[in-house]
């Protein structure tokens, strides 16, 4: 295992330059694929990579901190909880690492123009592609198709707000969580790219919301960044929706002025790829921690 943190004495670049390096110093590993698309080059690993950070208040902190693609990466979240389950996401045609000649987005689509999953669909998965379509009849007549929200073995599909309103009836609850990997993923059966988020979990104390956010597999020089701006922006935006709702609502007294916590991330493997090493040089020539 993997330990790092954000600290007073410790900032959250300090700490990127730091795995920056112990990935570099890594021995190459023949993976076979990437987002499952075969590859030759070897990538510099890390297995169980855990760090924790206090949570800025503020979108514009959590940016100046992370040094996240903006604004990409804050539209892109604004799709995430915007409460539609987007298929795709309008924030793809501008994401900072698209190639306009490449083939990459458009070989993870599964049907036509939509993606395998995207985040927005995970978050608000109750209509996602169309719902649950079923046949309405009525004294033994066809009356047409209708849709409903998707449902799992016994129960209907919880959200986003499910988990808002979860924690909102019961703030020291510790169920709330919101999956990203769905059981359509286990094997990843169907071929495709599957999420490389987990799900997100938050729990109150204290009045301080603090979120856990867990990983199957993070890209440190591509995505890690924008993954933990986004992570810090849900939560803040939680704790907003947890705030409106005391004060339009009346709540416990649990709920008055909730704040930010601390964020704890875990990865099951933190990576670059072994040709990585040359960029990083030259970035170590510039004084330069990231793109």
């Amino acid at each position: 295992m993997h330990l790092y943190a954000v600290t007073p004495l410790n900032s959250f670049e300090q700490m990127f330059l730091q795995m920056r390096q112990d990935l570099y110093d890594q021995e190459p590993t023949e993976v076979g694929e990437w987002q499952s698309q075969k590859i030759e080059m070897p990538m510099l690993e890390m297995l169980h990579v855990v760090f924790d950070m206090p949570m800025p208040t503020t979108a514009e902190e959590a940016g100046r901190i992370t040094g996240a693609r903006l604004p990409w990466a804050e539209d892109h979240f604004l799709e995430r909880v915007g409460g539609e389950p987007l298929n795709p996401s309008p924030s793809e045609a501008w994401w900072p690492f698209a190639q306009k000649k490449a083939t990459t987005n458009q070989d993870h689509k599964s049907e036509g123009n939509a993606f395998s999953h995207t985040y927005p669909e995970r978050m608000w998965p109750k209509m996602a592609n169309g719902g649950r379509e079923y046949a309405a009849v009525h004294k033994g007549q066809h009356l047409g198709w209708e849709f409903n929200p998707h449902r799992g073995i016994r129960f209907e599909y919880g959200d986003l707000n499910d988990v808002v309103n979860q924690l909102s009836k019961s703030p020291n609850t510790r169920q709330a969580y919101l999956p990203i990997w769905f059981p359509e993923d286990t094997g990843a059966v169907h071929g495709k790219r599957v999420p490389c988020t987990l799900g997100y979990h938050f729990i109150i104390r204290d009045r301080k919301l603090d979120i856990s956010y867990f990983m199957r597999s993070t890209d440190l020089l591509r995505h890690f960044q924008d993954d933990i701006y986004l992570a810090i922006r849900l939560a803040q935006w939680v704790v907003e929706k947890l705030n409106d709702y005391h004060f339009y609502e009346g709540h416990p007294s649990e709920l008055a002025d909730i704040e930010v916590g601390k964020l704890v991330f875990h990865t099951a493997n933190l990576h670059i790829f072994e040709g990585d090493r040359a960029l990083i040089d030259y970035w170590k020539t510039q004084g330069k921690t990231w793109y």
